[in-house]
């Protein structure tokens, strides 16, 4: 009837259209609101949302190294904002907040005007913060100009219900929980610990302005990629507080003024500090999670939040990560020069050949059926990749053998630090670089121990009863029953007429003197008296295990020389404290494990120990005296396997057991010279290195000033002896020096 009495056509046929599609958006409206477009979530089910959480590990002083995520997220609690927080978001994203009901009308028509009738792509989006939240929570799927219509009505429905199930303030804390800093990085407290180093709570305003800016483009105003623009978003955030009265203009200039200063740190897999002890932390949750499931309880370590505690010291751990790299750095260096131009990753074609047949990317081809010589051919084929160095990551054109031909020639390292006496784990360092080499050289790795297996053969000796006075002369022999396996050392044709004390062949390290040790205690006796230190490894039953061919894990080894400072009990490394869930309530807690019983006496114990110190003060270690000035008690051993492909060094001291063993992922290449590859040289290094950083900072004096206990005045009688003596005259008139005494090995002390 309306209509009828409207007598113009054109206004008729407006207010049809108009009606129509009103009509039509209502419409629409109702059938997103019915799930006709995909189901809304109801209060209840808003009221109940849980997110994402990412495990965190924790050093043993409570610092964050590490997390397991599917997400990078850590929620925190409302009070934990600072005002400021608040005040920088309200202010850039969402000026009505504390006034609206989820929907922004008026932000609303702004846009609608703008982007529709004046066609201006600046004019934003008019999304309020509750809207954004709602969109964390349930992201986009659609694409496509109607999907982007659906989305934004489910978002403003479900905003309208979450500030229903919600106040202000829960709004706010879910919202600063859920959004996105780019970099798979979740929620304001994960991106105040990556850029800041500090947590939510502890931001300054500037650097909470900093964060909020970035969430308009989380890539664009990224300050540590695009620093300069960063700032400038900072600015206006600070720029829009100073408009909404959240600060004066005076602190909105002294503020502006300030240069923008990050504290920038990763916690993704490949980097950050101790990425190999991570690791070993994350197949120990997964075990204990798998346990957890069987009695009913279910925690997945990349989603349940939960926080883990471990025995890691962090400024140990940091300390040990930077001598290593200052060491290795430069043995890199001089063992690339020592080879030159007859590098055997150059020269040798077979071992390279059997390297790269060995690959990954080489078995794959084969799995997939393509032939040997096309997968060579493909692996041959050149192309852009980055390639690590100890320079950094350099960019440049190479084929996947060139690739594998590079990291090749890379020294590689492990090393352990352990408490002795509770098997407290303090540093762990599993190679140079995770990123490239994933192979754990603690707790995967078993080499050749060279003569750091000495000490264990002179125990056996003592233990069987042998005087510590005992001499034996450094005179090579020839093993007819052996194949005519002659041990021998590296000093000089003098030594044919030198009869050495125990105390100083196992100081100076003096192989022929160690196999007749092991030959007059026995073989079996040595392997027993191994397993009693806690090596439960397959050790050779020939006479070369007293130069150490045995192969063993450098975690058994750092428990073994432990026994020397703990009464004679070898202890296992131990490094996970407890596991807490998000509301920290313990779930668990761990204790070391049930220590063996004392593997030697103490007497024994103590002679071993002077011996070792021997060795430190005056024998194959003295450099740590002599070169690094290292004045503290130390006592070890070093280590060197055959053709030089193997470098240890055994540190002990009172509070503080150390092992580092160096050399290459592939056994078969070796240092080119002894000089170069020996323990003193190429492991022994990063021990000293690391202590004498230790030596500065009284935060170490624990370990550092600690000394060992006086040793009983009858040990030190029974070393009272003459370190070496000579032959008599007639003895070395009568002696040939280029010749050797052949005779049969004596199986198991046999007279």
């Amino acid at each position: 009837m309306i209509l009828k009495q409207i007598k113009s056509p054109a206004i008729r046929i407006g207010l049809i259209v108009g009606a129509s599609v009103l009509l039509l958006f209502l419409l629409f409206i109702s059938s997103v609101y019915m799930g006709v477009w995909g189901k809304l979530p109801s209060k209840t089910e808003l009221s109940g949302y849980k997110y994402q959480k990412a495990t965190e590990v924790f050093t043993a002083d409570s610092i964050l190294i590490g997390k397991y995520y599917l997400h990078d997220r850590q929620p925190i609690t409302y009070q934990s904002f600072p005002r400021h927080l608040i005040d920088a978001l309200v202010s850039i994203e969402d000026e009505r907040f504390f006034d609206h009901s989820g929907i922004d009308y008026r932000s609303l028509f702004r846009v609608a005007v703008k982007t529709i009738l004046l066609q201006d792509e600046s004019a934003g989006g008019g999304s309020t913060i509750s809207q954004q939240l709602a969109k964390n929570l349930y992201p986009r799927s659609e694409s496509g100009k109607i999907g982007l219509v659906v989305h934004k009505v489910k978002e403003m429905i479900i905003a309208r219900r979450l500030e229903t199930v919600f106040d202000k303030k829960e709004v706010l804390q879910h919202y600063l929980n859920t959004v996105s800093f780019g970099d798979n990085t979740f929620g304001i407290e994960s991106a105040s610990l990556k850029f800041f180093n500090k947590h939510t709570r502890e931001l300054q305003t500037e650097e909470a302005a900093t964060l909020v800016g970035m969430l308009k483009a989380t890539y664009d105003y990224n300050p540590r990629i695009f620093p300069e623009s960063g700032k400038n978003r900072r600015d206006l955030v600070l720029y829009s507080m100073a408009k909404n009265d959240y600060v004066s203009e005076e602190q909105r200039d002294s503020l502006t003024d300030l240069p923008l200063k990050l504290d920038y740190r990763e916690y993704e897999y490949n980097s950050g500090l101790a990425p190999y002890f991570r690791e070993e932390v994350r197949k120990r949750l997964m075990a204990w999670s798998k346990d957890q499931k069987e009695q009913g309880n279910e925690y997945n370590i990349y989603t349940s939040g939960l926080k883990v505690y471990t025995t890691l010291d962090f400024k140990m751990q940091k300390g040990a990560e930077e001598a290593m790299v200052e060491h290795m750095s430069h043995l890199q260096e001089q063992f690339e020069k020592s080879y030159g131009k007859n590098a055997p990753w150059l020269t040798n074609k077979t071992l390279m050949d059997k390297i790269i047949r060995g690959s990954i990317p080489y078995k794959k081809m084969i799995k997939n059926g393509i032939s040997p010589q096309q997968a060579i051919d493909s692996m041959n084929q050149k192309r852009t990749m980055t390639l690590a160095s100890w320079e950094g990551e350099k960019e440049t054109e190479a084929s996947i053998i060139d690739s594998i031909t590079h990291y090749t020639k890379f020294l590689n390292t492990g090393s352990l630090s352990m408490d002795p006496h509770t098997g407290e784990v303090k540093t762990w360092i599993g190679g140079v670089n995770y990123k490239y080499y994933k192979y754990d050289h603690v707790s995967q790795s078993k080499r050749q121990v060279g003569s750091a297996f000495k000490p264990i053969v002179y125990m056996a000796a003592l233990e069987s009863g042998m005087d510590p006075c005992s001499y034996f002369s450094a005179e090579e022999v020839t093993y007819k029953n052996l194949e005519g396996w002659s041990p021998g050392n590296s000093g000089d044709k003098d030594e044919v007429y030198l009869n050495y004390s125990m105390k100083e062949a196992l100081s100076n390290s003096v192989n022929t003197v160690a196999v007749k040790v092991l030959e007059k205690t026995g073989i079996t006796k040595v392997i027993s008296q191994a397993n009693k230190m806690g090596i439960d490894a397959s050790l050779p039953k020939q006479p070369s295990l007293a130069l150490g061919t045995g192969e063993i894990g450098l975690n058994q080894m750092a428990g073994a020389y432990c026994s020397f400072v703990n009464d004679g009990i070898p202890m296992e490394p131990f490094f996970l404290k407890s596991i807490s869930d998000n509301n920290d309530s313990i779930l668990e807690t761990f204790s070391p494990a049930t220590p063996l019983k004392a593997a030697f006496s103490k007497e024994n114990g103590e002679i071993i120990l002077e011996m070792m110190k021997s060795t430190v003060n005056e024998g194959t270690a003295a450099r740590i005296r002599s070169e690094y000035g290292l004045k503290n008690d130390i006592a070890g051993k070093t280590g060197t396997t055959q053709n030089n492909k193997d470098a240890w060094f055994a540190a002990v001291t009172p509070n503080l057991v150390h092992i580092t063993w160096v050399g290459l992922e592939h056994h078969e290449i070796g240092f080119r010279n002894t000089s170069l590859g020996q323990g003193s040289s190429a492991a022994l290094p990063i021990f000293a290195l690391w202590m004498k950083h230790m030596n500065q900072d009284p935060y170490f004096d624990a370990v550092t000033k600690a000394k060992f206990a006086t040793p009983d005045p009858e040990v030190m009688e029974k070393l009272d002896c003459e370190p070496v003596k000579r032959d008599g005259f007639f003895k070395r008139l009568f002696k040939n020096p280029n010749r050797k005494k052949t005779r049969k090995f004596k199986e198991d002390g046999a007279p």
